[in-house]
């Protein structure tokens, strides 16, 4: 039992390995310029709330955007990469609660034959909304 209390921290260590994001394509930048064009960043936030009208855009396996008006859109950088979603896989996020935060699991899924395709957390959400008149 003492060993095992001894050795976790050293286990812990371990699985803190860095983790180091893809490079966006040229596709990729220039589809995320588009999409956030004429748009301010603000400051981050850990949770936003899910609407009816809120949509998810992928824009890699580690970026998402999330619109919810078009003068609003939330941009997410994945903690971990969902290599499926550039292949065209559905993302599909169990948020607790009526948010969607950073920790939150998302998963990629080919519903085609049923199969995950990778599994991933929410980041934090950068506000990009549109400058006032």
């Amino acid at each position: 039992m003492r060993l095992g209390i001894m050795l976790a921290p050293l286990l812990l260590g371990a699985c803190a390995g860095s983790y180091e994001a893809p490079r966006l394509t040229e596709k990729q930048t220039a589809e995320l310029e588009k999409a956030l064009a004429g748009k301010v960043p603000g400051e981050k936030v850990s949770c936003v709330t899910m609407r009816p009208q809120g949509s998810f855009r992928v824009i890699s396996g580690n970026i998402v955007l999330y619109r919810m008006s078009s003068k609003l859109i939330y941009k997410n950088e994945l903690i971990g990469s969902c290599p499926g979603l550039t292949r065209g896989d559905t993302m599909i996020i169990r948020p607790f609660g009526s948010q969607y935060c950073r920790g939150d699991i998302a998963r990629s899924a080919d519903l085609t034959i049923g199969m995950t395709t990778g599994t991933c957390a929410l980041g934090d959400f950068t506000p990009y909304r549109t400058p006032g008149k």
